[in-house]
């Protein structure tokens, strides 16, 4: 099995050290960095917006994961192209027009995908299947960081690998991902964990990166 990809996500950064922390996922070696826009509305929390997208971009050559969690994502995603985002996911039930945002995406020469909270069914991706490069099974409710993995989760997974077969897309949890389900969420088909608490609370956090590339 090839090597998991580490996610971090800046959500669990020091907000007041962002170009900081950016940096020193570069140098932890980090495959991805995830981006959490919450709008207040899809989600009760508020995060930021297409301004912090512009200005990591500044302090980082590293890929620019953008998981929108907000309404209408179709209004703002040109908005966040333009901020230098290299992946942009969002959730198709807070869509008016997926395959239009998607195509947005694409057409930009950036990589689309989308996300499912643990209510949502994977039958809501698979009109989607031919255009979309990754899939992001959340491992909780989307908003809050911090939150306890939800069990059920590892089937999801599985029954998504099935579903996605040889089409070239990537598996990636967002959620509770901790040392405790590294193995398992691997074994399940996970491609790209995006760990969050797990690496910006840790007292090494190049050593869990480690531990994830190497699971």
């Amino acid at each position: 099995m090839s090597k998991v990809k580490v996610a971090p996500s800046i959500l669990s950064a020091d907000f007041a050290k962002m170009a900081e922390a950016v940096q020193n996922l570069d140098k932890w070696h980090a495959d991805v960095i995830h981006c959490d826009v919450m709008d207040g509305v899809f989600v009760p929390n508020i995060t930021f917006g297409m301004d912090m997208i512009k200005a990591l971009r500044k302090y980082t050559n590293g890929i620019l994961d953008v998981h929108l969690m907000i309404i209408k994502p179709e209004k703002y995603i040109p908005q966040f192209i333009a901020a230098g985002a290299d992946v942009i996911t969002f959730h198709p039930d807070a869509s008016d027009d997926v395959a239009g945002a998607l195509k947005t995406i694409k057409d930009a020469g950036k990589k689309c995908g989308l996300v499912l909270n643990p209510d949502k069914p994977l039958s809501m991706i698979e009109p989607y299947l031919d255009i979309i490069d990754v899939v992001i099974i959340m491992g909780v409710y989307a908003g809050f960081g911090g939150q306890s993995f939800i069990p059920e989760t590892l089937d999801k997974i599985r029954e998504c690998k099935k579903l996605i077969g040889d089409r070239n897309i990537e598996i990636e949890m967002d959620g509770g991902a901790s040392p405790k389900n590294f193995k398992e969420l691997k074994e399940a088909g996970t491609d790209i964990i995006v760990a969050g608490s797990a690496v910006f609370k840790a007292e090494d956090p190049a050593a869990v990166i480690e531990q994830i590339h190497n699971v």
